[in-house]
């Protein structure tokens, strides 16, 4: 399967009507797209260390779900992050692409992964009025006391802490990985109990409580690498004989 080839399968799995109109993931790097992949590295972010890791490790393409060139450059110098990272992968030969605010609203992205792994049921898109359906909003199979269920999602997203805002029984849930704050509105008007996502923003989750919606923050990172998994797995199923590895890329710590 060459560069090219892969990049038609995701486009058809993740189509760029699903994206936001500000986004500019999909294809960004490209030195050769007729080159053979055999070896695919996958990474939530493109940071300098993945691309080294990229480079070294002999990769033929570097998957992400944060796009390389999401704010545009005005000279391809090795001056400054981005141009510095693309001008490493393409002396390497190395192509990069990047499936972002499609990928969280598809079916089966980053925010199906997120609700399935916290559980929940029956979960169905919801988003701001006129914006890209992200959000997933389902039932837990029993009610839980919101201290329990951020316990639960801290575990299971492997997150160093969250931040929970009210109290109380839950068991509709609202998600959205990444920086969902924009969302809140949107899932207590569509009926949640709960709403999780990665960063919401101090001033709603100090709000929350009083007006009937408990809030999660647990971290964009936490939020959104599971979809690593699904992505690697997406590249096997394209090419059982394709070498895929998954590097974390938790630059933003907890202390």
């Amino acid at each position: 399967m060459t560069v090219e080839a892969l990049y038609r399968y995701f486009e058809d799995l993740f189509p760029k009507s699903l994206a936001a109109a500000w986004d500019n993931d999909g294809l960004s790097c490209a030195p050769d797209p007729a080159r053979e992949v055999k070896r695919v590295l996958v990474a939530l972010d493109p940071t300098e260390a993945v691309v080294t890791r990229a480079v070294a490790g002999d990769f033929d393409l570097l998957l992400t779900h944060h796009p390389l060139l999401f704010r545009g450059i005005k000279a391809l110098v090795p001056v400054g992050a981005v141009p510095t990272k693309l001008l490493t992968l393409a002396k390497a030969g190395v192509a990069a692409m990047a499936y972002h605010t499609r990928l969280d609203a598809a079916n089966g992205g980053v925010n199906d992964v997120l609700a399935a792994l916290l559980g929940l049921q029956d979960a169905v898109p919801f988003a701001p009025e006129g914006e890209v359906p992200c959000g997933r909003i389902g039932m837990l199979p029993e009610p839980m006391e919101a201290t329990d269920f951020a316990k639960l999602a801290k575990d299971k997203l492997g997150a160093p802490a969250v931040t929970l805002a009210g109290s109380g029984t839950v068991q509709k849930i609202a998600v959205c990985g990444g920086e969902g704050g924009d969302f809140a509105e949107a899932a207590r008007a569509a009926g949640a109990d709960l709403f999780l996502s990665g960063r919401i923003g101090y001033h709603r989750m100090l709000d929350a409580p009083e007006e009937g919606l408990v809030m999660i923050e647990a971290g964009h990172y936490a939020t959104e690498f599971p979809i690593c998994e699904q992505l690697a797995a997406l590249v096997r199923q394209a090419d059982p004989a394709v070498t895929v590895e998954i590097m974390p890329t938790a630059t933003i710590q907890t202390i």
